[in-house]
This record gives structure tokens, C-alpha cells and sequence, in this order.
């Protein structure tokens, strides 16, 4: 049985997908100044902040302040912050001790609805994380990030299993097709977990414009969130996110019992 997760009176795991666009700015003006845009998008449910992004995004106390900048601005709409280590396609590097030091520096002093923990990093670090912030009330988005290959089936839905036992509260993989069986295998994994073993909502996406089938038909195959973008994409395939909102529409729509 899901368990659905309420924030922000947005009910995470139940009907059509929410829509997540992330930042892509690297000051903090324009950063700012992209959050203020994105507040204003009603199709929009939640904003992702991408720390690797920031030019100082290993100043762990300015971007704790930052964060509470930006939350400021998103009164409705979840936040989820994340840094995108290199290692799992984001803009910069960072050791497992400081990306720890940086997440735990927010929890304590900056803010977050959601945080992106890699499940990849240092359990010490992935479990101190967790607990600190299910302690303050944030809920965590776990993810795995595979930017050369889809694994395969059962490889996925362990690791989606693992992310569960954790202690996530959203899980999340994100792998790269090469071919339609790729983007097939991934969707067949997302429904196999949702419909037999997961207690917590999905959020599972094939990459490049092969795989935008899989960032739509999350309602199919129990994602409960998706990727769209708002100027620069953060990832291969994401598409616009007006453009997303009405698909996702209309599969919603059409699914309802007559």
C-alpha cells in the first residue's frame, strides 16, 4: 500500500504526476529571479533547487541562507533542494563528508520541503542525512542516477527497494535508454514496484527525447512525479513544462472511470 505524502497541501501519489522544474542559475540574483518566475506558473507543484548549479555552491553557510531566500518565495509550492553530485550527471564534484556537512547545514539552519540524497553516497552519510531530517520534518527524495545505461529490470527495482529500506520517502531512478526495450525495461520496473513492493511514491524517468514516453505515463505506471523545464533543461529529454501539464492532463482525464 502507498503511503501517500501530504506537503504543502500537495498530495504526493495519488492522481495525475506533480510537475517538478528545476533551477539551473548560477548567482543568487538569478536564481532569485528564476524561483519568482516559477512561483507564478500554477501548473508547477514543485521547484527544485539545484545547488551544484550556484557558483558557491560549496559555501555550505551561503547556501543554507539561500535556501531560506527561496523558500520565502515558494509559500505554494514544495521545495526540494538538491545537489547533483558529478559522479550522477550534476555540475560539480564534492566529497561524500562534504556534500554530508553541506545537507546537514541546511537542515539545521537553511530550509527544505524535500531533500535529494544519492543513494551512492556514504551509508554514514545517507543515514545521518536521513535521520536529521526526518527529525526536522523534511522528507527525503532517494535517488540513483544512471547517465550511461538502463540496468536491468531487477537491478532497478532493487535499488528502489534499497532506497525504501533506507527510510526514503520518495524513490527515485533516473537511467539512460539506448534503444525503445531501454525505455520499456524502465517502465515495466517502475510498475512492478509500484504494484508489488513499494510503500512509498515513485518518481522514475528514462532520459534524451527517446525517453520522454516515460515522463508521461507516470499515471500508467505509478511515477507519482515528473520532470518538466522552464528555459534550461537540467537533464536530457525534459520537455516544456506547460506543454507536460497538458499531456499529463488528458491521460489523468482519460483515465477516470465513466
Amino acid at each position: 500500500m502507498i503511503k501517500l505524502l501530504k506537503v504543502k497541501g500537495i498530495s504526493i501519489g495519488e492522481g495525475a504526476p506533480k510537475l517538478i522544474v528545476p533551477t539551473t542559475a548560477t548567482q543568487e540574483s538569478e536564481v532569485l529571479d528564476s524561483v519568482r518566475q516559477l512561483a507564478a506558473v500554477k501548473e508547477i507543484d514543485v521547484v527544485e533547487f539545484r545547488l551544484d548549479y550556484l557558483d558557491n555552491a560549496l559555501d555550505k553557510i551561503a547556501v543554507a541562507k539561500m535556501t531560506r531566500q527561496v523558500a520565502e518565495l515558494l509559500p505554494n509550492k514544495v521545495m526540494l533542494v538538491t545537489f547533483r553530485t558529478e559522479a550522477e550527471g550534476g555540475a560539480k564534484a564534492i566529497s561524500d563528508a562534504a556534500y554530508g556537512s553541506l545537507y546537514l547545514e541546511i537542515l539545521n539552519n537553511g530550509k527544505a520541503d524535500l531533500l535529494d540524497v544519492e543513494m551512492f553516497r556514504s551509508e554514514a552519510v545517507v543515514s545521518k542525512v536521513v535521520a536529521q531530517a526526518h527529525q526536522q520534518g523534511v522528507a527525503i527524495v532517494m535517488s540513483s542516477h544512471d547517465f550511461k545505461k538502463t540496468p536491468p529490470k531487477e537491478e532497478l527495482i532493487r535499488r528502489l527497494r534499497h532506497q525504501q529500506a533506507l527510510g526514503a520517502d520518495i524513490l527515485k531512478i533516473a537511467t539512460m535508454p539506448h534503444d525503445s526495450g531501454d525505455v520499456l525495461s524502465l517502465m515495466n520496473a517502475t510498475w512492478e514496484m509500484h504494484s508489488q513492493y513499494a510503500e512509498r511514491p515513485l518518481l522514475t524517468m528514462s532520459m534524451k527525447g527517446i525517453g520522454v514516453v516515460s515522463r508521461l505515463s507516470g499515471e500508467l505506471t505509478g511515477s507519482a512525479l515528473t520532470f518538466g523545464m522552464v528555459g534550461k533543461p537540467s537533464a536530457p529529454g525534459q520537455i516544456d513544462a506547460s506543454h507536460l501539464h497538458q499531456v499529463l492532463d488528458v491521460i489523468h482525464q482519460a483515465s477516470q472511470p465513466v
